[in-house]
């Protein structure tokens, strides 16, 4: 089993602990990588076409990461709602689905380009919530972390 957590950005600051102390408790069940991509430089008046080649070289940095037999989250509000249980069995799934990899992809505060969407096995969201996209790292890496505990029948605080 390998997760690979694949984001546009850069985590900084003190949420930088809070990732690594998770990937640190993460890695006693599962290998894991994070994958930083380069977030394009968006002008503040930027027009449609500028946001789309902005998410267009994006897009190609984070598909090249992806392999065919790879499973692929997308995160999005959009997606679809999970309790964690849910989420854990879901995850449990597409390890035991001969999937060589799971990746979860976490686009830029635009989002991601359609050809990322169309890769994914499935649209997920953590919440309809809007969060800052480091931040949105942290509550990514804990409901993973949470959902290897559940698997594992181990105590977790609720």
């Amino acid at each position: 089993m390998r997760i690979n957590i694949i984001a546009v950005g850069k985590v900084k600051g003190n949420l930088l602990l809070s990732v690594q102390e998770y990937a640190k408790m993460i890695t006693k069940y599962t290998e894991l990588e994070i994958t930083e991509i380069k977030e394009e430089l968006i002008p503040q008046k930027a027009s449609e076409a500028q946001i789309e080649a902005a998410l267009a070289k994006e897009g190609d940095l984070i598909l090249k990461r992806i392999a065919d037999k790879d499973y692929v989250y997308v995160l999005s509000p959009e997606g679809k709602n999970l309790s964690s249980t849910e989420f854990s069995d879901h995850l449990d799934a597409a390890f035991t689905s001969g999937q060589s990899r799971v990746n979860f992809v976490i686009g830029s505060s635009h989002g991601l380009t359609k050809r990322v969407y169309d890769r994914a096995n499935m649209i997920l969201s953590l919440s309809k919530m809007t969060f800052p996209h480091q931040l949105f790292r942290v509550i990514l890496l804990e409901q993973i972390f949470r959902a290897f505990k559940i698997l594992y029948h181990e105590t977790y605080h609720k």
